[in-house]
């Protein structure tokens, strides 16, 4: 039995495939991990949905932003947008049943040795918040009421958590924080504006939120995706895995046990 986490697939199906062929991927003894975005702006998110989702529990996956627009798409909240891939999921037979299911996917997944989250976890919070921000979320987007949420949740304020926030203020800080945070400014706020390389930013302006001083620690190691800036990142409690395959750079897999990467480039699309 081997867990396997795997970063942004945004809609790269054959570069999954390979990978999973690569390490002889098993459903019935193996768990396969996502880091969310598994759609977007490569050629095949229809059959990236498809698949995963008739994994059944040999698959889990978490909610990245661009999942969370696929629904607002569906809902006709937002169009298309030009650069995406996505159109032949609103035409297919089985759309309905995709979106339900995509709905009631997390925002964070945890193993004994890891948490799996698509863009990190609040520098704010310890584990029970993350843990109870998360089930907030979770519990309104598998209720009736989970459109009025992907409707409203389009705004980069508030930026700093505070437990006393409430209703669609608090909500919008959580799916923020879990889908789109990259960078925090010093008093821990997030800044959803920037996404250079670290390497390319004045660091006493903006920090990664997993190198902010104050950071909470969780006990657990953090695995995330959505940062494909930082092409791949293994540091202290965090593991990124987005290393930009959609953008002709690879697709990363790690074996959690021995903790070995595996990489496969990027297809011809």
């Amino acid at each position: 039995m081997s867990n396997y986490i795997v970063g942004d697939i945004q809609g790269c199906f054959d570069e999954l495939q390979s990978l999973l062929t690569t390490v002889r991927f098993d459903p019935e003894r193996d768990t396969l991990w996502l880091a969310g975005d598994l759609v977007a702006r490569g050629p095949k998110s229809l059959e990236t949905l498809r698949y995963i989702k008739n994994l059944g529990s040999s698959a889990k996956t978490v909610l990245g932003n661009h999942d969370l627009h696929l629904l607002a798409v569906g809902l006709g909240i937002h169009p298309v947008k030009k650069k995406d891939k996505t159109a032949p999921i609103y035409q297919a037979e089985d759309k309905n049943e995709l979106f339900e299911w995509l709905r009631r996917q997390p925002l964070m997944q945890e193993h004994p040795g890891f948490i799996l989250c698509h863009a990190g976890i609040s520098p704010q919070w310890d584990l029970e918040t993350a843990r109870h921000c998360a089930r907030e979320i979770e519990s309104i987007l598998s209720g009736q009421n989970w459109a009025w949420l992907i409707e409203h949740m389009y705004e980069n304020n508030p930026a700093l958590w505070n437990e006393s926030l409430s209703g669609i203020h608090r909500y919008r800080y959580i799916i923020n924080a879990f889908t789109r945070m990259r960078f925090c400014h010093p008093d821990s706020s997030l800044d959803m504006q920037c996404k250079l390389p670290p390497a390319e930013v004045e660091p006493t302006k903006l920090t990664p939120w997993f190198e902010l001083p104050d950071r909470k620690t969780l006990g657990k190691k953090i695995i995330f995706g959505h940062w494909a800036a930082l092409e791949g990142c293994i540091k202290n409690d965090v593991i990124g895995l987005d290393t930009g395959c959609v953008w002709g750079g690879t697709l990363t897999m790690l074996r959690w046990e021995d903790q070995k990467l595996f990489s496969q480039p990027a297809l011809q699309h």
